[in-house]
């Protein structure tokens, strides 16, 4: 844009300012860098205030203001929606607010994770055809979501997954679809001595050890990250276009955040630790052979004494045909790129 040009920044930054719709600009690490007057009245916004969508949906849940929120756990909501936001280049839902407005919602994202908010007033539309799309999005909600967890099920991290492989099929290139590139990093985490926790504390307590961990998790990766119950005590962990390196630097991020927690009010001593297998996807990777290599570091990282973390490398796949998987010797929580 000519910096002489009349119809420049500073009038559109004027006209988002006083647009009849809700915009809201968010940053990679979800926090609100613009927010028009619609959108600050609309979520109860002081001009100046320097939130994350995280803090604005808790705050206003308290309050009972903002968004009407289906549900009593507001970490449970929280856990459901982040499974699903930030994971496609365009998502669109409806939301009700308590002050009456009934919003039709377009979230589009950058390569870089920004996210662009723009809420329409749609509150005119017919409650009938409403409730029929609503029922529809709670339908497909619970399809995706674990239950005790709130974080992505198992049918749909592999989902997740399976869009980053860089020979996934072409019904998957939806330019809606497919938010960040093809390959990353997966990582398989497994709770340590989780059988025996519940032998221990019993299964109430082993549930909540399993809702704290995937809470903490969520909190942790950035949101273009995905996270989801793999199955019992394992969880799958994936890092869209980022390389064995970066996905280890979260890892450890994660393993300072995890033991700060104690899961259990009336059990202080208890704390969780956890195993992680991570592998590098490669062109040819389909989901059999991710999982067999994350299992083949997750086994590796078990042996060595738990509260670790292992990395089937690059190399190690290459020469995987006629021989054992090769791991270096059991050091700490060290990556095993050859």
């Amino acid at each position: 844009m000519h910096p002489d040009d009349d119809f420049g920044l500073g009038n559109i930054i004027a006209m988002m300012q006083h647009s009849a719709a809700l915009i809201g600009v968010y940053d990679e690490q979800e926090r609100l860098r613009f927010t028009n007057e619609s959108f600050r009245k609309a979520y109860y916004i002081l001009p100046g205030e320097d939130l994350c969508w995280q803090q604005l949906m808790r705050r206003n849940f308290a309050a009972k203001r903002g968004t009407i929120i289906q549900s009593d756990d507001i970490d449970a909501w929280i856990a459901s929606v982040r499974s699903r936001r930030g994971k496609n280049k365009v998502r669109t839902y409806e939301s009700d607010l308590h002050c009456g407005a009934y919003i039709w919602v377009t979230e589009t994202m950058l390569p870089n994770g920004w996210i662009i908010y723009v809420g329409t007033d749609v509150s005119e539309l017919r409650q009938s055809e409403r409730w029929l799309r609503q029922a529809r999005d709670e339908a497909v909600r619970a399809s995706s979501t674990d239950e005790l967890t709130g974080v992505s099920n198992r049918r749909h991290i592999i989902c997740q997954l399976e869009r980053m492989l860089p020979s996934r099929p072409e019904k998957l290139h939806k330019p809606s679809e497919v938010a960040v590139e093809a390959g990353g990093t997966v990582g398989l985490l497994d709770i340590d001595h989780f059988k025996k926790i519940n032998d221990t504390y019993g299964h109430q307590t082993g549930d909540e050890v399993l809702v704290t961990f995937a809470r903490v998790v969520r909190e942790t990766i950035k949101l273009r990250d995905a996270f989801g119950r793999f199955g019992g005590e394992e969880f799958l962990i994936l890092f869209p276009g980022q390389s064995v390196k970066a996905a280890n630097a979260t890892i450890e991020q994660l393993y300072e955040a995890i033991s700060q927690v104690r899961p259990v009010r009336n059990a202080p001593d208890l704390m969780i630790s956890f195993c992680v297998g991570l592998t590098p996807i490669l062109t040819s990777d389909d989901t059999s052979r991710i999982f067999s290599r994350c299992d083949a570091a997750l086994y590796e990282a078990k042996e060595c004494g738990r509260n670790q973390l292992k990395v089937f490398g690059q190399s190690d796949v290459e020469q995987e045909s006629g021989r054992q998987t090769p791991f270096a010797s059991c050091d700490g929580r060290q990556t095993l790129e050859q």
